[in-house]
């Protein structure tokens, strides 16, 4: 595993791009890591949102969207991201060490946004693989708890290795001297496994079928009235959560038209 901070030079522009620099990489597994970077002072975003990151390689750009995994107020960037031996992208961007320099677009978007969704009690973060990305924001983002009575945040992945984060949940944020104030007990994190032998195990969309999922959360059924979700992660668990969530009488959201849901089709899994 790498776990190495250094202060880092401010970045220099580049076109449509912030050029900043690398200042912490950790790998989590074979297939997993994450890395933080300077920010412009003049990058704004919102939690939740994505933005374009990559290298220059042959003189031209080459990027993917990421979600941003630290919140809007933290002084640096973080990113969470698969390793593909043959990406394009990311078997180069897997290899990138404190100091190197990256590109990151100058304007984040995205659907994953407080604002899309109509006032609730309860906010589902429905999250698989990566896909965890944007609650890493959002759980560190004092407006959640301001909106929301209750945040949950679930994460389904392969293996129990790739339970990345899973500290920052069960551990740290309550150590948070800040952040502790303000989540207090509305936090909730919820871990499964698909191919390994865990506490929680099972794909998530079948934990909501089977009702597992508020059995052992102790919260009622999902509820149009009163329950919000965000969905981030493969396209395939993306299409089954979105079914089910319409055949409950849920209505998906946007910054233009607040709904129940919102979900984010800019992720890919390669």
């Amino acid at each position: 595993m790498t776990d190495v901070t250094v202060a880092a030079p401010a970045p220099k522009k580049a076109g449509a791009f912030h050029l900043e620099t690398v200042t912490w990489v950790q790998h989590w597994t074979d297939s997993l890591f994450s890395f933080r970077t300077t920010r412009d002072p003049s990058l704004r975003f919102s939690s939740g949102q994505f933005v374009m990151v990559g290298l220059e390689v042959d003189g031209k750009p080459l990027l993917r969207a990421y979600s941003i995994a630290s919140p809007a107020w933290h002084e640096e960037l973080e990113f969470y991201s698969i390793k593909v031996p043959d990406g394009p992208l990311t078997s180069r961007l897997q290899k990138i060490k404190v100091g190197d320099q990256v590109l990151i677009g100058r304007k984040p978007t995205g659907t994953l946004v407080l604002d899309g969704l109509k006032p609730g009690k309860r906010l589902y973060m429905l999250g698989t693989g990566t896909g965890l990305a944007p609650w890493l924001s959002l759980a560190r983002d004092p407006e959640v708890y301001e909106r929301f009575d209750e945040a949950i945040v679930t994460h389904t992945v392969r293996n129990v290795a790739d339970l990345n984060y899973r500290e920052l949940f069960e551990e740290d944020l309550a150590k948070d001297e800040i952040l502790s104030e303000v989540i207090g007990d509305k936090l909730r994190y919820y871990p499964t496994v698909t191919r390994e032998p865990f506490k929680t195990q099972g794909r998530i969309t079948d934990l909501i079928a089977s009702g597992k999922l508020f059995e052992d959360l102790g919260v009622p059924p999902l509820d149009p009235a009163v329950d919000r979700l965000m969905l981030c992660g493969g396209p395939s668990v993306l299409a089954d959560l979105k079914t089910m969530l319409i055949e409950r009488g849920f209505e998906e959201g946007s910054i233009a038209k607040p709904g129940d849901f919102v979900l984010e089709k800019a992720f890919v899994e390669t």
